[in-house]
């Protein structure tokens, strides 16, 4: 297929990563993290999803969400192209800041998901130098990173309005602060003993994490959406077969000013007809400009571009030939569907 297609559906789980292109920094300083919060949390808040955690670091982003509404791409698209802007503004730069659109996988919503927040809330001190510090020493770093969501999970500071910690803190059991103590052991048991078996899945998942009944049903929704592509596709190849065939548009402009189809050809007829059926060249048989010119005996696509923009301010002041040409293209595009 032309694009890669993107899973998803309504109640989707999907563990997005963003990253700097060329593994650059995608944030400079404290205002850029603070600025990509605040364009995170009105994403959330106009598309309607669930975010479960977050973890920002110097050159890529993790993002662990729900989209009841099926659009993580409207989604991702709102948030990257706000953060860009705003950073290539500030920092005086220009071309894309991150490496492609993004990357994803889909979750399972149970121990799958338990796991990954963990992965992920542990990335500040399981890269680079941190990787190597004893585990006091990782625990504290973990304890006082900001540009996450696990301070808000474990309670040492206010939780985020815009990160639904409920569903998370409900698989490791308990209440309130119990809750929250629950979540902080079960992640930071693992700065002692890695939890390398679910990094190997995670790495060797193609796009969706989970058991195999998980796995087969998520299968059989991807199968479902390349087939639903490919009849939209299908439809978008008929629509370009049934364009109108240049000869049915000489033939209808002709009818209109009571002249012979061949005379549109002809140099030296009169301007206004030819224009029209110009206009309708291009916006009903498929051809550029170019192409007309060559059709309709223009000197070059130039010649058909000026005549193209005489016309429409004629049109634009001119209801009657307005309404004349709409009626030209309907009749147009009828004869030509009462032929295929």
């Amino acid at each position: 297929m032309a694009r890669k297609l993107r899973v998803d559906f309504e109640g989707a789980i999907h563990h997005v990563t963003v990253r700097g292109i060329e593994r650059r920094r995608l944030f400079r300083d404290d205002e850029d993290r603070n600025r990509f919060l605040l364009r995170l949390k009105e994403a959330v808040e106009e598309y309607g999803v669930r975010l479960y955690l977050f973890c920002m670091m110097e050159n890529h982003v993790h993002l662990v969400l729900e989209t009841p509404g099926a659009n993580l791409s409207a989604f991702m698209r709102k948030l990257q192209t706000a953060y860009a802007v705003y950073f290539n503004l500030r920092h005086g730069r220009s071309g894309h800041l991150m490496q492609g659109r993004f990357w994803s996988q889909l979750v399972s919503g149970d121990e799958y998901l338990l796991r990954l927040s963990r992965y992920v809330h542990l990335n500040p001190v399981v890269v680079g130098h941190a990787d190597c510090l004893p585990v006091e020493e990782r625990r504290r770093m973990l304890r006082h990173y900001r540009w996450s969501s696990y301070r808000g999970y474990v309670g040492l500071t206010t939780s985020l309005e815009c990160v639904a910690e409920e569903p998370l803190l409900r698989l490791v059991g308990g209440e309130g602060a119990r809750a929250r103590l629950r979540y902080r052991r079960f992640v930071e048991a693992a700065l002692a003993t890695e939890d390398q078996e679910f990094r190997d899945e995670l790495k060797a998942a193609r796009w969706a994490v989970g058991n195999a009944e998980f796995q087969q049903r998520i299968q059989a929704e991807y199968n479902r959406q390349v087939a639903s592509v490919r009849r939209m596709e299908d439809v978008a190849l008929r629509r370009v077969r049934a364009a109108v065939a240049p000869e049915i548009v000489l033939r209808r402009v002709a009818g209109e000013y009571g002249i012979r189809p061949e005379a549109l050809r002809q140099r030296q007829y009169g301007v206004r007809a030819r224009a029209v059926a110009a206009y309708l060249l291009l916006r009903h048989a498929g051809m550029n400009q170019r192409e007309i010119a060559e059709f309709l005996g223009m000197r070059t696509g130039v010649a058909v571009c000026l005549q193209l923009k005489r016309l429409r301010t004629r049109m634009g002041g001119d209801a009657q030939l307005a309404e004349q040409i709409n009626r030209l293209a309907n009749c147009s595009l009828s004869e030509q569907r009462k032929k295929i």
